[in-house]
């Protein structure tokens, strides 16, 4: 739209007007009598009246001028702009504070928001395993017909946020970590040494052709046995899938997690943290070489709230390292008992699921202490005396079972306490130093989604 078409001074003729009015196709002209500052508006039906009353073509714009009338200030609202034309009103003069023209929207012309610069944020949820670890682990399910586990999310996470640069520049923030990255491209950042072996990883999949700011942080300490690596690396999956055109699905999304931490960063481990970020909620997943599939629990409402109700998650205040756990599992899987314990757990995933689908939570207590006890004798490295001191003391002051979540080695703990024990066992991990806390499951996984700059606080240019 060319403004010049829309303004003319006070001193111009009728005849410069009409001119103007058929170049710009609206109707109108915009009186300006310092060539700048609109003063007025005259419409070729003004000035027609004027020539049927015996008026002049070289008449003075200045006789046909409303000083009366509608202007908006630049910036206003694209919405109140429409409905103030669905009225009579033909066009809108757009004003600055100095009241010069710098747009027109009218019925012919009322232009979409042109696209601004957004950035992605993304928050994907940690699990707690219930039963069947070890059997996600690939070198299990591929020699022994399948693996199965049970899980859920709960309501902590890891938090992302991508920014795109206009630039090749690559700057890593990790509040975790404590750690900045900063590269001046791709290659130089990914060849870098340090703490950032996980995200490189990540970044060497995506390869991603642009420069960007990405800020990271969780709500929960690392090595606590909750999924953490998996939680973070789908919470930065999440942030650059919002900026492909062709998405990732969420099978694909915890297959490139996994990829990214067990096979290009080298991690031990098995395959239900990924699953169980990504796709969120109460699942029983099933492991085979064929394929892995999901299957979200239909659990009764009543029953939902019962068991957060009745769960303690609690710290052990001892990190895990749950590739070094993974690594002795796989060295000793040869051996025809560890495959049976293995299996074992398993099984437990089958008797979980169907008490809790059936609603009986003393039951799945029970069963939580002997996916515990099962668990521990696949490996040495799975427990510990101040462990078991841990979990034996809890059992005695009010739970009913419970287990060590993630690979084992540390971590977090988590009880299961029956109706009138919940506040006994509380007092008693607080009074032994340990930090205890309750949660809500999280039925959504991981969750991405993009803001315009200008929709929040305004970001510093870049």
């Amino acid at each position: 739209m060319n403004l010049e078409n829309f303004v003319i001074t006070g001193s111009s003729s009728l005849r410069e007007a009409l001119n103007r009015i058929n170049l710009n196709k609206h109707g109108l002209v915009f009186v300006s009598c310092d060539g700048h500052t609109v003063k007025g508006v005259a419409t070729d039906g003004d000035i027609r009246r004027h020539l049927l009353n015996k008026g002049g073509m070289e008449d003075s714009i200045l006789t046909c001028t409303n000083k009366e009338f509608h202007w908006e200030k630049w910036g206003t609202p694209r919405e109140l702009l429409l409905k103030k034309l669905d009225g009579r009103v033909r066009a809108i003069p757009l004003l600055d504070e100095s009241r010069r023209l710098v747009g027109v929207f009218s019925r012919e012309h009322a232009p979409l928001s042109s696209e601004e610069s957004i950035y992605a944020r993304a928050r994907s949820p940690v699990r707690v395993s219930f039963a069947g670890g070890g059997s996600d682990l690939t070198h299990y399910f591929a020699d022994n017909g399948g693996g199965a586990v049970i899980n859920a999310t709960i309501s902590l996470y890891s938090h992302a946020l991508l920014r795109l640069r206009t630039d090749r520049t690559i700057a890593i923030h990790s509040q975790d970590l404590g750690e900045t990255l900063e590269a001046r491209d791709l290659p130089e950042a990914l060849s870098m040494r340090g703490t950032f072996g996980l995200v490189q990883a990540l970044l060497k999949l995506i390869n991603p052709d642009f420069g960007f700011e990405l800020y990271l942080h969780s709500d929960f300490p690392l090595k606590s046995g909750l999924g953490g690596s998996a939680v973070v690396s789908a919470a930065i999956l999440g942030c650059f899938n919002q900026f492909r055109r062709d998405q990732w699905d969420s099978y694909e999304l915890a297959e490139i997690a996994y990829q990214a931490e067990r096979l290009h960063l080298g991690v031990a481990g098995g395959w239900q943290d990924q699953y169980a970020t990504v796709f969120g909620g109460i699942n029983f997943m099933e492991f085979r070489m064929e394929q892995n599939l999901i299957h979200p629990l239909r659990i009764q409402a009543e029953t939902l709230l019962e068991l957060e109700e009745s769960l303690v998650l609690c710290d052990s205040g001892i990190a895990h390292e749950s590739g070094k756990i993974h690594e002795d599992r796989r060295a000793q899987m040869s051996d025809d008992k560890m495959r049976d314990q293995v299996a074992e757990n398993a099984q437990l995933s089958y008797d979980m699921r169907n008490a809790l689908l059936r609603g009986k939570l003393r039951d799945f207590g029970l069963l939580l202490d002997q996916a515990w006890q099962a668990k521990r004798r696949v490996s040495k490295k799975i427990s510990s005396l101040k462990l078991d001191a841990i979990y034996d003391s809890a059992k005695q002051h009010g739970a009913l079972g419970g287990k060590l979540l993630g690979a084992g080695g540390g971590g977090f703990f988590l009880f299961y306490a029956p109706p009138y024990q919940k506040h006994a066992l509380l007092s008693h991990l607080k009074a032994n130093g340990l930090s205890a806390q309750s949660f809500r499951f999280e039925e959504r996984g991981l969750q991405a989604w993009t803001v315009r700059e200008s929709k929040n606080q305004p970001m510093a240019p870049l």
